[in-house]
């Protein structure tokens, strides 16, 4: 009743009030904002900042001038994102001796962490560059398969787990573009246009040594994928998803201005050309058809896992070790998307919707209940800023990266916590079983 004669001002002070004490006051305030004690933690990490996966005579068609060159092969974790990582590493174990899971200072943890990598350099050496941080001198030893090896965890599809509906994938796409591979550039043209205007080199008289293509001349399909793509989406969305994120890589690689997108590129329109990839990704990774296809194995191993801190007993098929306190699992953007599209798991981190930069990880936290009952799951998305990548600076508690609380579809509640129970149910829903490795 009292509430009636609040004024549209206070109303407003209470909501502010109520989302303040709900998220504390930074994006990087500990998580713990409903008591209980922290048990246990799953982190799904994209690796570091890399170079781009093709050479650069391969992009060199689309812009009037020629891409940088990188100092490592393609798709290589440069020094910088190691650097980097080691950094979010260092920043973890500030910010989980805070909450108690571990101790600030030395060796002790070391056996109740657990480290998992893809097969590929990059995903190896950051999680390597993250036990460093982590605890730094303690060795902490990174499984992963030899390179070049299709590991389930990360690539089911790849590797061979359940059999893809390559239809009913380019289905699920056409459903939700309104069946015309051309409506998302109808709907993406101011985004492609800002585009086109950096490749052109913005205005800038430039002496092409070629006739470029216009990204708007990228023919456009959509139908059946191959390997581990359920479907392809191709055309200006698709060339202009890797040709963005190529910027976003110069960028926090920290090149010079004049060679971050021939010096046409700064944070402000990298954020806006970045919507191109993310809304690429959407369609193609974290639409549900296909989300459940790619994740579904690598979801119910993240739950195995957790069911394993929970009941503190072997469970079959979980990475890590019973007794883990953290499990650190090291794959890529499409992970992290796929998980995130089977589960219904959406963020903005850092001004950009749903993105997944270098070195961003899903975090599920396992919580004692503060009232001695269930077990509560807490699920959050982190990631540094693009700036904080280019300059290298030094996460701490003061200066934390952007970490956003996640709402789970199907289990959390009001403070977006979800009781262990609520939250296996509502996994076990998403998962396609058609797509899970027996355990072994």
């Amino acid at each position: 009743m009292m509430l009636r004669h609040f004024g549209r001002n206070s109303t407003l002070t209470l909501f502010v009030f109520f989302f303040s004490s709900l998220f504390g006051a930074g994006q990087g305030a500990p998580s713990n904002s409903a008591g209980g004690k922290l048990e246990f933690v799953v982190y799904l990490s994209r690796h570091g900042v890399r170079s781009p996966t093709g050479k650069a005579s391969k992009y060199n068609e689309y812009a009037a001038a020629p891409w940088p060159e990188w100092d490592v092969p393609p798709g290589y974790l440069t020094p910088h994102g190691y650097a980097l990582m080691k950094l979010f590493g260092a920043y973890d174990r500030a910010m989980l001796a805070g909450e108690g899971l571990l101790a600030a200072q030395g060796c002790g943890d070391a056996a109740h962490i657990s480290i998992v990598a893809d097969s590929d350099q990059r995903t190896r050496e950051t999680g390597k560059a993250i036990g460093e941080g982590l605890l730094p001198g303690c060795a902490l030893t990174v499984q992963a398969r030899p390179e070049g090896t299709a590991d389930p965890l990360f690539h089911a599809l790849e590797a061979g787990v359940g059999n893809i509906d390559h239809a009913l994938a380019a289905a699920a796409i056409a459903g939700r573009i309104g069946g015309d591979a051309a409506n998302p550039v109808r709907a993406y043209r101011p985004q492609l246009a800002a585009l086109e205007r950096i490749l052109q080199g913005c205005g800038r008289a430039t002496a092409a040594a070629h006739e470029r293509t216009s990204i708007f001349d990228v023919p456009g399909s959509l139908g059946p994928g191959a390997k581990d793509h359920p479907a392809e989406l191709r055309g200006p969305l698709a060339t202009a998803s890797t040709l963005s994120e190529n910027l976003l890589l110069e960028y926090t690689e920290g090149m010079p201005p004049a060679s971050v997108g021939w010096g046409c590129v700064d944070a402000e329109n990298l954020r806006e050309v970045m919507q191109l990839h993310e809304a690429e990704a959407d369609l193609v990774q974290r639409t549900p058809a296909i989300a459940r296809m790619y994740a579904s194995n690598l979801l119910d191993q993240m739950v195995r896992s957790m069911e394993q801190a929970v009941t503190g007993k072997p469970v079959a098929g979980a990475p890590g070790r019973p007794g883990d306190r953290l499990l650190i699992l090291v794959g890529h953007d499409t992970n992290i998307a796929t998980v995130a599209g089977t589960l219904g798991l959406t963020w903005i981190v850092d001004g950009r919707r749903d993105d997944t930069p270098p070195g961003g990880a899903l975090e599920f936290e396992i919580w004692s209940s503060p009232t001695g009952g269930k077990k509560l799951v807490r699920a959050f998305y982190t990631a540094q800023t693009i700036d904080q990548m280019r300059e290298g600076s030094l996460l701490t508690l003061d200066n934390p990266p952007p970490r956003a609380p996640l709402f789970v579809p199907g289990c959390s509640t009001q403070d977006l916590s979800c009781t262990w129970d609520a939250f296996a149910a509502a996994a076990q829903r998403a998962i396609d079983p058609n797509f899970v490795a027996k355990p072994r």
